[in-house]
């Protein structure tokens, strides 16, 4: 017999790896459905109220994705900050902070951007980020980390937001990053 150590899988984050989950079988859907799944479900734009498929858009935008790299720069983000977030927060606050950022930025979107339609979980991926930089926080101190960040992931999203013609939503990573930081902090007390 050998005395080598055996390591074992563990299922360390299954909050995030079950959102990471329904992102990538969003995306097979949309593949498989030349893109009418992210138009009915998995994408939130103006839509008449009396769509019962309007009320759940304005969740499930998060899990669509235009394409793989779209998929894959949000993930990468969430499975570096998910678990972490999960281990020191607990599920039922991220599950707040995903829910929370879906509506407001999905709200948003369809009263202020009636033409365009958005998808994608990088509202979420900013208020990881924030909300991780929050993590160090301690009483009566404000971690300079915590400055920079803000300053410059969300001022950087101001910028683009009034200076640069993309095809990215600004203002979700702004919503998104400010629901990360007020849910950081009230859970401080």
């Amino acid at each position: 017999m050998s005395n080598a150590r055996r390591y074992k899988l563990v299922l360390n984050a299954p909050m995030t790896l079950t959102f990471v989950a329904i992102c990538v079988l969003a995306l097979v859907l949309s593949s498989v459905t030349g893109g009418q799944s992210d138009i009915k479900v998995f994408s939130v734009y103006r839509s008449s109220l009396s769509d019962p498929l309007t009320y759940v858009r304005f969740f499930c935008h998060i899990f669509g994705h235009a394409d793989v790299d779209h998929l894959i720069n949000n993930m990468l983000m969430i499975l570096i900050l998910g678990p972490m977030l999960e281990e020191k927060y607990g599920s039922k606050l991220l599950l707040f902070v995903i829910g929370l950022t879906a509506l407001l930025t999905g709200l948003v979107h369809f009263i202020f951007f009636p033409g365009s339609m958005l998808l994608g979980a990088s509202g979420i991926v900013f208020a990881y980020i924030v909300l991780a930089s929050v993590s160090g926080f301690r009483q009566r101190e404000i971690p300079i980390s915590f400055i920079i960040v803000a300053v410059v992931y969300l001022g950087e999203q101001v910028y683009q937001g009034l200076f640069v013609s993309d095809n990215v939503s600004h203002l979700t990573h702004i919503i998104g990053g400010v629901i990360g930081a007020i849910c950081g902090l009230r859970s401080r007390r």
